[in-house]
């Protein structure tokens, strides 16, 4: 699909799917508490791709008791020397739990490598690990989902352009972001030698084509549920009580309690 822009999908169609979808999540999530599942979804690709926006569509309408986001800070000097993947483990769901990952254990692969944030040696490691760690993470009965979100050049720089320039979305970009702008062919072939190493047949990446936010996030969560053998888990049966009949009770009066102001009423 690169280098073959789709036309951007009407905002009507979107929003009736994506609804859609968001209903088939919550019984994607019901089923995962249902069945004491481990669900862990990866959520990767270039700044500015569109992975954060997905990650709210997914979570909007699902229990944060059950489905919560991973986004972990760079690590403190202790981590530092902690097995690299230490961390996250203590990240990972326990039984009737969905974890998303807001970047990953991938950081090493990408970032990390290309700002210079780690050594070869720590790269090469990676490299020869996450393979290994994934097919454990698997073969405990983890349902593990990864995914790249591919954004465009010129996409990405428009986007960046939006988020300087918008004041509720300016504190998304930083001097990080900028950077990766003049290291755009290096975060290109280390996500080329990333996959090369870590596609494996236990844990495959799946690759997001995002130069159309909408059709990115209908692609990736219709991908998600198709990916999950989840069965509709019947809802318990609830009935509202009658309200019972008044015992007395007077509310205190309003001026002994200290209310927020009306700011609505000055609109």
């Amino acid at each position: 699909m690169a280098g073959d822009k789709a036309e951007k999908l009407p905002r009507k169609t979107y929003e009736k799917e994506l609804l859609r979808l968001q209903t088939e999540l919550v019984q994607l999530q019901e089923w995962v508490r249902a069945e004491g599942a481990r669900l862990v979804v990866i959520f990767e690709g270039r700044d500015a791709a569109g992975k954060g926006g997905t990650i709210k569509r997914v979570t909007e309408h699902l229990n944060p008791r059950v489905a919560r986001i991973a986004a972990l800070p760079k690590p403190t000097e202790r981590e530092r020397t902690q097995w690299y993947f230490q961390r996250y483990v203590e990240q990972l769901p326990a039984g009737g739990e969905i974890v998303l990952f807001d970047r990953s254990w991938y950081n090493r692969a990408g970032v990390e490598r290309v700002m210079g944030f780690c050594t070869k040696a720590e790269y090469q490691l990676f490299l020869r690990q996450c393979p290994i760690f994934e097919r454990m993470l698997v073969e405990d009965g983890i349902l593990l989902r990864k995914y790249w979100f591919s954004v465009s050049d010129a996409e990405q720089q428009d986007r960046f352009r939006r988020r300087l320039e918008d004041p509720l979305r300016r504190w998304k970009l930083s001097p990080m972001d900028l950077e990766s702008i003049t290291r755009w062919e290096e975060y290109s072939r280390a996500k080329d030698e990333m996959l090369v190493h870590t596609d494996i047949a236990e844990a495959p990446w799946y690759l997001v084509e995002s130069d159309d936010k909408r059709r990115a996030r209908l692609n990736m969560i219709a991908h998600l549920l198709g990916s999950v053998p989840y069965q509709d888990v019947p809802p318990p049966v609830l009935e509202l009580p009658e309200r019972p009949p008044s015992t007395g009770y007077e509310r205190p009066p309003r001026d002994l309690q200290t209310y927020v102001p009306d700011h609505a009423a000055d609109l």
